[in-house]
Order: C-alpha cells, then structure tokens, then sequence
C-alpha cells in the first residue's frame, strides 16, 4: 500500500505546471516587471490569434465563433496547466483536414465526441509518462503528413480565393480539384482581388518589416479597404452571421457507443497529432530560451484544454509553433502571457465582436495559403529527398502522397507502421550473429587464454574442430533471433560445445528468450554442450526470471572466455 501511495504521489509531483514557479519563495517568483512583459507580450500574440483562430475553424468547416472559442478556452487551460513556460496554445493547420473529415462524416456531435475522446488519450499518455517518447516519432513521417497537410489546406481555400460559385466542395482532394475547374468560369475577380491584395501585403510584411504581424496587417488592411469601398465580397458576416459577444456555455452531445466506436480512429489521430505539434513546439521554445519542458506534464494540460474547450463549443488545440514564438519574441517571461493571450481574445469577442463581421473571407484564405507554405517548408522536403537514405525518402513520399490521397489518418497509421519496420530492419543490421573462432584462435596463439598444459599449435587444432564460438552483437530481437536459429545448419562438422558470447547484447525480448530455448534444444539433441558466457544487465535478469538460466544450468554460464573454453573441453560432461 505504501508503495502505491509513493508512486503516485511521485508522479504527480513531477506533474506540477510551470504556473507553480510563480509563487516560488525562494526569491525567484512573479515580478511586476515580469508581469508588464508578460501582458505586451500576451496582446501581441492575442492580435496574432485573432485571424488564425477564425481561419482555421473555417476552413475546417467550423465557425470563426468556435476558433476564437478555442483560443480562449484550450490556450488559457494549456498555459495555466502546461509543462512549457511559454507555450500558446489554440487551433492550427494540423487540425484542419482531420476536423474537416470528422464533420463531413459524423457532424458537430461527432467532432466534440472525437475531441473528448482525444483528450482523454492525451491526459492517459501524459500520466503514464509517454510525452518523452511520442517526440521522437521519425522526421520522415512528421514531415510527410505536414506537407500533405499543407497541399490540403492550400487546395481548401481556392473556392473562397477566387470566388468560385460552388455550394459544397468535395473533401476528396481530386474531386475538389475537378469541381474546381468546372467552376472556372464563376471566378470573381474582385474576390480575387482582395486576396492577392493580402497575400501581397503579408509577403511584403513579412520580408521589410518582420517584427509586425504580416496575417494581422494584411487581414486589417484589406478588410478596411473592402468596408470604405462597399465591394460586394463574400465575409465572415456574410456567411456566418458575425460572431457572437458571450462566451459558450457547457454543451455534451448525446453519448453513444456507436459514435463513439465511429469517430475513435479520429480521436486517436487527434491526440497523435496535438502530441507530436505541442511537444514538438516546445522543443522549439526551449530552444530559443535555454529553458526545459515537462513533456508529460504539458499532454496531460492539451489533453484537459481539449476536453474543456470541446464541451464549451470549440474544435481540438495543440501548441502553436508560430505564436509561441511570437510569443517569446515579444518578451514573455511566464505561462501568464499565454493567458494575457486569451484574455485579449475575450476582450475582443465581448467589445469588438461586430467588426469582425467585415472580414472579407479571401483575406482569411490568403492568410491560410501563406500557412499552408510554411507547413509545406518545401526547402526541408527537398533536401530529405536528396540527402536522407532511400528507407526514409520511402516513408516521407508514402506519408505524403496517403495524406493528400487518402486521409490524413491512414497517412500517420501507415507512415508509423514504416518507420517502426525501418527502425527494426537497422536494428537487425546493427545487430547479428558472427562465428569468433578466429578471435579465440588468435588468442590463443598468443597465450591470452590458458592451454592447460597443452601446445598451442594442439590447442588451434583442438579448439578450431570441437569448440565452436559465435558472438551476438546488439539488441537480441526477434530478428537476431531468427538469425540464431539459423545457426546449427551452417556448421559443417558438428562439435563437443559451442560458446554464445554475449557481452555485446545491451536486451533481450521475449522473442529472444524463445529462440535462446529453441536454441538450446537443438543443442542437445545433437550432443552440443552450449555454454553461455560474458551475460550482464538486462538479458542475464529476463533469462533468470523466465526459468532459462535453470534449465540451461548454472554452471553453463560463465563470467570469462576462458572459462568457457576451459568448461568446453572437458569431454566427458555430458549436455
């Protein structure tokens, strides 16, 4: 009982948010200085938020209202609970085919169900202490699914980029792009107009003047421009009615388990992807500040944001990589900027709600495309293609073209499923099985093993025809373990005993500790007296506790070499 008490009590204290460091009373807690930092900072990303968190909700075929819901909620709960001192949470493009799926196949229920669901995974993989492993999912297959995404919601704003007259698109992405061409000729060029306007103007931002926001001044400009022209534009208002001045309040859906068994793939594919962005952009925070997140603290804080934010009407949130670092470039100094981040955004749904309204929908889309470029980060892309082994440009190309193709989350499930045999197959390389009676010859020879009374010359002889030494190198899995059993049927001239070196064996699986069974039988059946020797750690403790050790004998496991040798001419044991 007691044990159970202290483990528990010990994961949560190393669950404790970076928010705790706030009432510190070691002379190192909240400053007013930090606080007047952390508020310009918090505005700043706030204003940033405001275009990206309706755009994406959009084009997720969500509302602006749920965005900016989502900003408030998901980012105030990931700051105040998070592992990562500057960490800003909210919706992102990651999100946005999945959510649009989701939707098309199962509605808003479906979505606050997969949502949940996620959230709840993610809080399971922060108490069970999977936030340091999920980070290293293989480069090849974040990158393939990021740029997959990015083609997809570069193809998504088309119809809103160009005005295109069309009721519903396609969520296929090749029967999206032959609606498109159908409706060529529905083409508005004032539409048009106003998003090439904000593309320009974000492009040109962003080269001059870095340190503005370019999303926020080319959405502002164009959005003034299109209101003092009266330019008949579609906008949020248009087709959203606007955005409502209150916050949501608590709503579940009506529960049940085949909703819940329909959309569970999703929700997985949702906790995947909101662990991997989050975790992956506070790496990126540590490491433009020098400081260290808690990685399974900052799962279980995602994983409560997007359980409370899908209950109060929002869409899922991960860590943004772009507003965390506009947050850091702002001067933040705690978790509160990403609540001062929040607060800005309620301020502007309780105050200045209305104004959005007038918010051309090409300028949003604009803003997306410029987002879905920087997802693509198509110079990292080519450099893979050019650079990395074969194996990996296999993975990135079928992550990529599966997402695009198919569906982002047969992608992540596929492109996972290739990475792991990739990571086995250069495992099996790593590791192996090698003949080491040369080495003991040469030793041998000069006199580093004793002879017992015997000639060298004799002892080459002796050894080199009744003694056999194979050496396992590496991991002992199931592939060395196929290789293992393999063994017997290349030695040409059966000997008295054969040494299995194992100094260099870090693990072993139950998969090994089979083969090492099967091993030992063939062995006998043969009259081979196996002796295993130089064993330590890991491999040593499995073999004992599945009772191998026991039926090999004690005494056929040795400390040394020698040892082996001597014990492997001795003729008259009988294995």
């Amino acid at each position: 009982m007691y044990m159970v008490s202290f483990n528990f009590f010990t994961v949560l204290r190393d669950l404790v948010p970076r928010t705790g460091e706030l009432f510190a009373k070691d002379g190192t807690g909240y400053s007013w200085a930090a606080f007047g930092k952390d508020c310009i900072a918090g505005i700043i990303v706030g204003i940033v938020a405001l275009p990206l968190a309706m755009a994406f909700s959009i084009a997720a075929g969500g509302s602006p209202a749920q965005g900016l819901y989502t900003a408030i909620i998901a980012g105030f709960c990931i700051s105040l609970l998070g592992g990562s001192k500057f960490q800003v949470g909210g919706p992102t493009g990651a999100f946005v085919v999945i959510i649009f799926g989701v939707i098309a196949k199962h509605g808003m229920a479906g979505l606050i169900t997969a949502s949940v669901l996620a959230g709840i995974m993610l809080v399971i993989m922060g108490l069970s202490g999977l936030g340091r492993f999920i980070k290293y999912i293989p480069y090849p297959v974040t990158t393939g699914f990021t740029a997959g995404i990015g083609v997809l919601i570069f193809s998504q704003q088309v119809k809103d980029f160009f005005g295109l007259s069309i009721a519903a698109s396609s969520p296929a992405f090749f029967e999206e792009w032959s609606e498109y061409f159908r409706a060529f000729s529905t083409l508005d060029p004032i539409t048009l107009g106003i998003g090439c306007g904000t593309l320009v103007i974000i492009i040109l931002v962003r080269r001059f003047y870095p340190r503005i926001p370019g999303a926020v001044a080319g959405v502002l400009v164009l959005t003034v421009i299109s209101w003092v022209l009266s330019l008949p534009v579609e906008t949020v208002g248009s087709r959203f009615g606007g955005i409502p001045s209150v916050l949501p309040v608590p709503h579940l859906p009506a529960l049940s388990w085949a909703i819940v068994r329909d959309v569970f793939p999703d929700a997985f594919t949702i906790a995947l992807l909101a662990a991997i962005e989050s975790l992956l952009s506070a790496v990126v925070a540590d490491g433009m500040t020098g400081d260290r997140h808690n990685s399974n603290t900052e799962l279980v804080a995602q994983g409560i944001g997007n359980i409370v934010a899908a209950i109060l009407g929002g869409i899922p949130a991960t860590g943004a990589i772009a507003r965390t670092a506009t947050n850091i470039k702002a001067g933040a100094t705690s978790p509160v900027a990403g609540m001062i981040h929040s607060l800005t955004l309620v301020l502007f749904i309780l105050f200045l709600a209305p104004a959005a309204s007038a918010i051309p929908l090409a300028s949003l889309s604009a803003v997306l495309m410029v987002v879905s470029w920087d997802m693509s980060n198509v110079s990292r892309f080519i450099r893979i293609i050019r650079t990395a082994p074969k194996s990996d440009v296999s993975v990135l190309i079928t992550t990529f073209v599966l997402t695009i193709v198919i569906n982002l989350t047969f992608a992540v499930e596929v492109g996972v499923v290739l990475a792991i045999f990739l990571f086995l197959k250069r495992m099996i390389e790593v590791g192996g099985i090698k003949s080491a009676n040369d080495e003991l010859i040469k030793k041998l020879a000069y006199g580093d093993l004793k002879n017992r009374g015997t000639a060298t010359g004799s002892s080459k002889a002796l050894y080199s025809k009744d003694i056999e030494v194979f050496e396992i190198t590496g991991p002992f899995f199931f592939g060395v373990a196929d290789m293992l059993q393999n063994t017997l049927r290349h030695i040409a001239k059966t000997p008295q005993a054969l040494i299995l070196r194992m100094h260099e064996v870090p693990a072993i699986d139950s998969t090994g500790i089979a083969a090492l069974e099967s091993f030992l039988i063939q062995c006998r059946r043969r009259k081979i007296r196996l002796i295993i020797t130089e064993i330590h750690g890991q491999p040593k403790k499995a073999l004992e506790k599945a009772g191998f050790i026991n039926t090999l004998g004690t005494e056929y496991l040795v400390q040394t070499l020698e040892e082996a040798v001597q014990k492997a001419d001795k003729k008259n044991d009988e294995p």
